[in-house]
């Protein structure tokens, strides 16, 4: 109980970012959960695969939340989402398979190497940019699924951080991008907190409360509040420029990724 704040102060800033940005919050959350699993003791080798399907469980929470606000908005383009799904299921499951391959450090340089990048993004491209009008076909959807599923299960997060940027690239609004991104956000939680739960079932080495890789103690105490603060950014992104507050977020980004670079 005594890191229970901590579990729901990450789920405060998860979910104003989820329902602002579009993105499911693991980049905050995956960093806190290892500081968290550090200093409660837990193996180091699965702190993690821990962290990492943790966070992607409380975005299931968090996703539902924000796909509630932007719908009663008329921001999610569904047919849009139908269509990525397929993809973004089966790369999800993927990327849970992967993570379950590689050992602690990897997973860390690969999520520090993921924040960097996505850091980078947002600093040096300002704006929608002009992009190309039609959106691939069924088999460019389902290989663009493949690849935002799995990099976005092997860092945790909810794939806001790559899906928006491939809409706004076919010229799709930055409102219904992040919308839609948010709804593209559970498929990508639900089938790879599943896939980490899977692949972790009959590890020794972690502890009691957990399935698999997700350690529900956590995941209770981050989704309770990522809940709660989902609408409050899903309405500051139709009401307010988002510009600077990326920014910010983006150089925290930096500091995260170079933190967890260095170990």
């Amino acid at each position: 109980m005594e890191f229970l704040p901590l579990y729901l102060a990450a789920g405060a800033v998860a979910g104003t970012l989820a329902g602002l940005f579009g993105i499911g919050g693991g980049m905050i959350i995956v960093p806190v959960l290892v500081l968290v699993f550090t200093q409660q003791g837990i193996n180091a080798e699965v702190i993690m695969h821990l962290a990492l399907g943790t966070s992607l469980t409380t975005i299931v929470a968090t996703a539902l939340s924000s796909i509630v606000a932007h719908h009663r908005r008329g921001a999610v383009r569904w047919p849009l989402v139908l269509k990525l799904i397929p993809g973004i299921a089966l790369g999800a499951v993927l990327g849970g398979g992967l993570a379950d391959l590689m050992s602690r450090d990897l997973l860390q340089q690969v999520f520090a190497v993921g924040a960097l990048l996505i850091a980078l993004r947002m600093l040096l491209i300002a704006g929608q940019p002009a992009g190309v009008a039609n959106l691939p076909g069924p088999l460019g959807l389902l290989l663009a699924g493949n690849v935002i599923g799995a990099i976005s299960a092997l860092c945790g997060i909810g794939g806001g951080t790559l899906t928006v940027p491939y809409l706004t690239h076919y010229r799709v609004a930055m409102p219904q991008a992040v919308a839609t991104a948010a709804a593209c956000g559970l498929p990508i939680a639900l089938f790879g907190s599943l896939s980490f739960m899977f692949f972790g079932w009959n590890s020794s080495l972690i502890p009691p409360y957990s399935s698999g890789f997700v350690y529900w103690p956590a995941a209770v105490g981050v989704a309770a509040a990522s809940v709660c603060f989902a609408p409050l950014g899903a309405r500051l992104a139709h009401s307010l420029p988002a510009a600077t507050m990326k920014r910010l977020f983006a150089l925290l980004l930096l500091a995260v990724g170079m933190a967890m670079l260095l170990g």
